[in-house]
């Protein structure tokens, strides 16, 4: 299976046309987090009812997987935690927070950026109701938003901003990938890097650029390999 995946487009218009012209040519796009820009000046609400449409018309070209960043915490859940609550009522054919879809042989757990102890707690069920269905022939793919701690793929350049939570959970249940995204600058920074193995989990953070096309990451589990392009940096390839 063929994955086109991106994270932090915080509401960049013409990334998402970018992304929107080439998804047709992959089985699967994966947008890990932060679709809103907090601090932009257009109304959440009305970043809210773009990316929604923008993710239906992006649904009508491949199967689309996107998850809420901090970026996306809209509203208050009922327990006060701060939630995308606005992801549960977009096109049911995008893959949201909490759910999970079969690409081919792969599995593909989708991730909600965690706010307090319910929303963890619901994540650690989440992956622990999904490791039953683990595939034997594919990968187990996790999209979700943060990078863990203490990885080249949280470094800034000059700390981490991971989340050690995740770091228990690799540690707990292995799964072969994880998509990730949050630490912009991680990839381009010395010491940080796109790519980080824990043990038999391959991490993977494109990072954040500006122009019209995204930093951005096209996994390919058939063939066992993964290239990373950004500007700066060209195109690299590593095996999965």
């Amino acid at each position: 299976m063929r994955y086109l995946v991106a994270s932090d487009l915080h509401y960049r218009l013409p990334q998402l046309d970018w992304i929107l012209a080439e998804a047709a040519d992959f089985d699967a796009v994966v947008l890990s987090g932060d679709h809103l820009d907090a601090a932009g000046h257009p109304a959440l609400s009305a970043q809210v009812a773009l990316m929604s449409a923008y993710l239906a018309e992006l649904a009508d070209e491949t199967l689309v997987f996107a998850n809420s960043g901090n970026h996306d915490l809209t509203q208050r859940r009922p327990d006060g935690e701060k939630a995308a609550l606005w992801l549960a009522d977009i096109d049911p054919r995008v893959i949201t927070d909490g759910k999970y879809r079969f690409v081919g042989d792969d599995l593909v757990s989708v991730c909600a950026w965690w706010e307090g102890p319910a929303t963890r707690a619901e994540l650690e069920a989440q992956l622990l109701e999904d490791a039953s269905r683990r595939p034997v022939d594919g990968c187990w793919v996790w999209v979700y938003h943060s990078p863990p701690d203490a990885s080249p793929t949280a470094w800034s350049g000059s700390r981490h901003f991971g989340d050690d939570v995740l770091n228990g959970l690799i540690e707990q249940h292995a799964p072969d990938i994880v998509l990730t995204g949050h630490v912009h600058e991680a990839p381009m920074r010395p010491d940080g890097s796109w790519n980080d193995r824990i043990g038999d989990t391959l991490v993977l953070n494109a990072g954040r650029q500006a122009g019209p096309a995204p930093a951005h990451l096209i996994l390919d589990t058939g063939a066992r390999e993964v290239m990373w392009w950004t500007i700066e940096k060209g195109s690299r390839t590593i095996r999965v």
